[in-house]
């Protein structure tokens, strides 16, 4: 992954001369700092920024997962897809079970890995996700579907419901998806690793 330093008398002068030399605009730049260079008795300080192409950022994270699976013995491929402007990862592997591994684990763990490697490298977290063979995708779909479900129940029954414990995530797509439902409302409850969501009747 190519860094380029660039230096100027202020950050914006230097951020200026990163985006004519690189011919790209700032949103796509990741800018670092690096330190302050001190003039002499005639010359006025001057200011290094370190830069990296975002879209360098996204063939790294590639390369680094091809890599990864390779040592871990997994014959993959990887298809980049964009989500909102989100890059995913989509993994084909010869054994997509042992990648994802009991509730995704194996699968979380490969997206801590890779985000670990990248934040390292770059300085700050960046925003991607990692799929195997579209499980997050139907997971989720999952999900909604059991929480459209239990919420439908609950707004005619008028009897609160707890669901099973799940991880932050899959909290979050369950409160995301009866957000605006006029019926019921969402809580989080319990304490990690065993916090649920609990669908409850609004007041008619």
């Amino acid at each position: 992954m190519e860094k380029h330093s660039y230096i100027g008398k202020s950050v914006e002068e230097a951020i200026e001369n990163a985006k004519i030399d690189l011919q790209e605009l700032e949103e796509n730049l990741i800018i670092k700092t690096k330190e302050e260079i001190k003039g002499g008795l005639f010359k006025s300080k001057k200011v290094e920024i370190e830069v990296i192409e975002k879209r360098e950022v996204v063939k790294e994270i590639k390369n680094y997962l091809i890599n990864l699976l390779k040592n871990m013995g997994f014959e993959a491929n990887i298809e980049l897809k964009s989500n909102d402007e989100v890059p995913k990862y989509v993994i084909y592997s010869d054994n997509d079970a042992l990648l994802i591994g009991k509730n995704g684990k194996n699968l979380q763990a490969l997206s801590l890995l890779t985000s670990q490697y990248v934040k390292n490298e770059i300085g700050r977290s960046f925003k991607f996700l990692i799929d195997v063979n579209s499980y997050k995708e139907k997971h989720e779909r999952q999900i909604e579907r059991l929480a459209k479900n239990v919420a439908r129940e609950v707004a005619k029954t008028k009897i609160e419901a707890k669901l099973d414990s799940m991880n932050s995530y899959e909290r979050r797509i369950v409160h995301n998806v009866l957000t605006n439902n006029k019926r019921v409302y969402t809580e989080s409850e319990g304490e990690e690793p065993n916090r649920y969501v609990v669908i409850k009747p609004k007041e008619d």
